[in-house]
């Protein structure tokens, strides 16, 4: 067995008081994410995990990117015939979780999740890269498939086939919208006693803000 019980880090850059906190979570999310993001060392701000619960009964964590948040909640993009996408189509409860190493910082959000309408899902899959618009119709992602070559070739075929033509939105692919029900922001603090503050949505659209043991 490898003991890992030597590993430690103590968390001292920042704090996280009620005094200093809005009163709406998407507000101290977006400050918490330009922060980080200006702070600089995490490569890509905007990766998540999202953890979902899988048609064989197990719960299921993969690293996705958020592409748009806002008081509506939080969008990312996949194929809705993935492993993910028939797990969310099947049970839409989820959980987002953002873990900034530079800040020591993290951010859990439970929620559920929808489809996207389908403007939004054709205007981000617009703008992507001719390439990855390619790729999201060649992987029929999830699935059992041959080998490397059975992509590269299908990939070749599309190439050839939209060359020089507008290549559209398949429908088994788009975005989910994620409406938060349940936020926690996280700071690491010295002697693991750690900040945790909990933004939990009322009837009224309120937001009930608790502090809980680290």
């Amino acid at each position: 067995m490898n003991d890992l019980s030597n590993y430690r880090k103590s968390y001292d850059k920042r704090e996280l008081l009620e005094t200093s906190i809005p009163e709406d979570p998407i507000n101290l999310f977006n400050q918490w994410f330009h922060e980080v993001e200006d702070f600089g060392g995490n490569e890509e701000v905007n990766a998540m995990t999202i953890a979902t619960i899988g048609l064989d009964g197990f719960p299921k964590s993969r690293v996705v990117l958020l592409k748009k948040f806002s008081e509506e909640g939080f969008i990312f993009y996949t194929n809705y015939n993935s492993e993910k996408g028939r797990a969310i189509t099947e049970n839409p409860n989820v959980c987002l979780s953002f873990f900034w190493q530079t800040m020591e910082r993290q951010v859990i959000i439970k929620g559920i999740a929808q489809k996207t309408p389908e403007n939004i899902s054709d205007g981000y899959f617009d703008s992507r890269p001719e390439g990855s618009k390619l790729g999201a119709i060649v992987s029929k992602q999830s699935e059992v498939i041959p080998s490397r070559l059975f992509l590269e070739e299908k990939l070749k075929q599309l190439e050839n086939q939209f060359l020089g033509k507008e290549i559209p939105r398949p429908d088994f692919w788009g975005g989910f919208l994620v409406v938060p029900v349940e936020v926690e922001f996280w700071q690491g603090r010295p002697n693991r006693l750690h900040d945790r503050i909990r933004f939990t949505s009322q009837a009224d659209y309120s937001w009930k803000i608790e502090r809980l043991s680290s």
